[in-house]
């Protein structure tokens, strides 16, 4: 039923008030599991894209976004279980990131769709930071095509620091599929994984017109 309300309202409120501009939606499979994977400019891309894809979208969200307590505990266990489906992970450890990938791994594998950003963390410069092979592990184990995502504009809608969403104009662009299929089962080499991560960026680089920053993007370390 919630998922029901979020397509016939939500996207259609959404895109009334937003009016975002989307492009390249054919490239998009409407079946088969298949891996989104954008830049990340801020934490509202997981609400972006899943609000403008041609179907579901599943992601993967810190468990702390499922376990409040009280009317708030509900709401936000309600937006990021119905209207983003998210799916809680833990954080933190090795283990957990590779807990999180064979979740990820479950998702595509049962024929959905997966959306990941192999930045890790959001672009707080706005240049295109260097890609964790996590989404090329995931690719060559599952043996399903990515489709490489360019976000605009949604750091606007939400800066940093800032609590209640503004009314800005957002682009979402869906690039053409690539296929890694004759590396399909290689997914334990690095150098395999180096490579399908590298022409993912560069898919991503190419959609999105950023500045490509030769390292990784790290959260910054606390004082």
């Amino acid at each position: 039923m919630i998922n029901l309300i979020t397509k016939l309202v939500l996207k259609p409120l959404a895109r009334t008030v937003y009016r975002p501009v989307i492009e390249g939606l054919e490239n998009v499979p409407r079946k088969g599991g298949v891996i989104l994977a954008s830049n990340h400019l801020s934490f509202i891309d997981s609400v972006v894209i899943p609000l403008t894809a041609p179907r579901q979208v599943f992601f993967l969200a810190k468990a702390e976004y499922f376990t409040g307590t009280g009317l708030k505990g509900s709401i936000v266990r309600s937006f990021f279980t119905n209207v983003i489906n998210a799916v809680p992970v833990e954080r933190g450890t090795y283990r957990s990131a590779a807990a999180s990938l064979e979740q990820a791994l479950e998702i595509v594998q049962g024929g959905k769709a997966f959306g990941i950003y192999p930045e890790g963390t959001r672009s707080l410069d706005g240049r295109l930071y260097r890609g964790k092979t996590g989404v090329a592990w995931l690719a060559l184990t599952a043996g399903v095509p990515v489709v490489p995502v360019a976000l605009e504009g949604p750091q606007d809608i939400l800066p940093v620091g800032r609590k209640l969403p503004r009314v800005r104009q957002v682009t979402v662009r869906f690039g053409k599929p690539l296929d890694f299929s004759e590396l399909h089962g290689q997914a334990r080499s690095a150098k395999a994984r180096r490579q399908v991560t590298d022409q993912v960026m560069a898919a991503i680089q190419e959609l999105s017109g950023q500045e490509a920053a030769d390292s990784y993007n790290e959260l910054p370390k606390a004082a």
